[in-house]
This record gives C-alpha cells, structure tokens and sequence, in this order.
C-alpha cells in the first residue's frame, strides 16, 4: 500500500457539507481507504480574493492504485461534485488535489508531485500538520518548519 494525502477545498454551495462528503467519496475509492482525516479549516482565497472562503482539509489514503489512476479517480470525484474548471484560482463546487504520494517525485503535465506549492499554502500545510505531525515534504523538510512563513494567510479551523 501506498501513503498518498490528499487536500480537499470548496467554497460555493455548502462547503463544509460538500468536503465532508468528499471525505465518504474518497473512502468508496477503489483499492483504497481513508486512514486519517483532518478537521476542516475556513480559509481566505488566493489569487482571485473576490469570492467567498474557502473550507480545506487533507485526508491520508492508503491505496494499491498508482499515482496517475488515483488522480483520474480524484478528478471524477470533482465532477461528480459538478466541479467546472472555468477560471484559475476560481469559485469551485470541489477542488481535489493530490499532494503528495509515497516519496514520489512526478512531473507530467497533468501530474505533478510532490504538488509545487503545498509549501506555500496555510490551507493545506496546517491539516497536513494535523493529521501528520512528522511528515517530511521531500526535499523541503519537516512541514512544520514552513508553517511560521505562511502564519499571515488567516487559517482558522472549525
């Protein structure tokens, strides 16, 4: 089995019931199951800031699927979700989002991990921290030495 964290996000509709669900939709995964889930965490958005917060959380799966079968099977979760892609860093039903998986390093053009900007973002490194207080990002280190440079971008969890 794989270790593979997964972040979850939404800020249109319900959000907090929408990432919950998402939490039931991962652990129908096939050759998969949900270990650890994280609280959810009401967030500020990036890049476009004229839209409604953002509720984030990260779940660990372990699974037998590889990295490219799993993000297919993300990807269907979203849509299922009525997930549209019409604008970067827009408003979305359900954003999912493959962090990290195993000590994989990938970089296809739909694919790449570990995700480049995990480090950089609140919302995803606070309920990594949560769920994994040890977890090393690789080549960057400890998650938890990247904290204290993203502490301004207002996390709060629920």
């Amino acid at each position: 089995m794989s270790a593979a964290y997964v972040a979850l996000g939404a800020n249109l509709g319900d959000p907090a019931s929408t990432v919950r669900a998402a939490f039931g939709a991962l652990a129908n995964l096939p050759d998969s199951r949900v270990v650890r889930c994280s609280a959810l965490y009401r967030t500020a958005p990036v890049g476009i800031v004229d839209q409604p917060d953002f509720i984030n959380a990260v779940a660990l799966l372990e699974t037998t699927l590889a990295p490219q079968a799993l993000l297919d099977e993300l990807l269907s979760i979203e849509r299922r979700f009525g997930r549209q892609r019409a604008e970067k860093n827009g408003p979305r039903t359900l954003d999912l989002d493959l962090l990290l998986y195993d000590n994989c390093h990938i970089d296809l053009p739909e694919l790449t991990l570990p995700h480049p900007r995990l480090h950089l973002r609140a919302f995803v490194l606070q309920p990594l921290l949560e769920i994994a207080p040890d977890l090393r990002l690789p080549g960057r280190g400890p998650i938890s030495a990247w904290l204290p440079a993203v502490a301004n971008q207002g996390c709060v969890r629920l």
